[in-house]
């Protein structure tokens, strides 16, 4: 189980822990922040983008493929759900969207390339946020 702990420490800047490390999280200046740190959604797909890089490391690791390297860019955005095609049920207005463009490079033959595109797909956290994720909160009063 994973245990974060976060501090609002000034404005929109977050202090954040999960024990061993610290980080922070802040809003850009155009919309009222300091921007000392990534935004939250720039959090969450950089915690996807670390994980399917981890992810394909191993997986490369473990079945002794030669791996040169491996490189990610990942956008978040909203799109409007009358544009995705492959909706089965889309919801009026907006839907969020996570695009990634992986470049693994390395000796593939074709059958490692296959894989590793569907390795792409197969990390925890990609696995989290595609099937949904259940919350629970609690809102404490001091």
């Amino acid at each position: 189980m994973a245990t974060i702990t976060a501090e609002l420490t000034s404005g929109t800047q977050v202090t954040i822990s999960n024990g061993r490390h610290t980080w922070r999280a802040d809003e850009p200046e155009k919309v009222g922040g300091n921007d000392t740190g990534p935004t939250p959604y720039e959090l969450l797909t950089g915690s996807l983008a670390a994980c399917t890089l981890v992810t394909l490391a191993l997986y490369c690791r473990h079945k002794q493929i030669p791996l040169k390297s491996i490189t990610a860019t990942y956008e978040y955005g909203r799109v409007h759900a009358k544009d995705c095609e492959e909706c089965e049920n889309p919801k009026k207005g907006f839907l969020d969207q996570i695009t990634s463009r992986v470049r693994i490079a390395g000796d593939f033959d074709d059958a490692q390339r296959e894989r590793l595109a569907q390795i792409v797909e197969r990390c925890p956290v990609h696995k989290t946020l595609a099937n949904g994720v259940r919350m629970v909160d609690h809102a404490e009063f001091a």
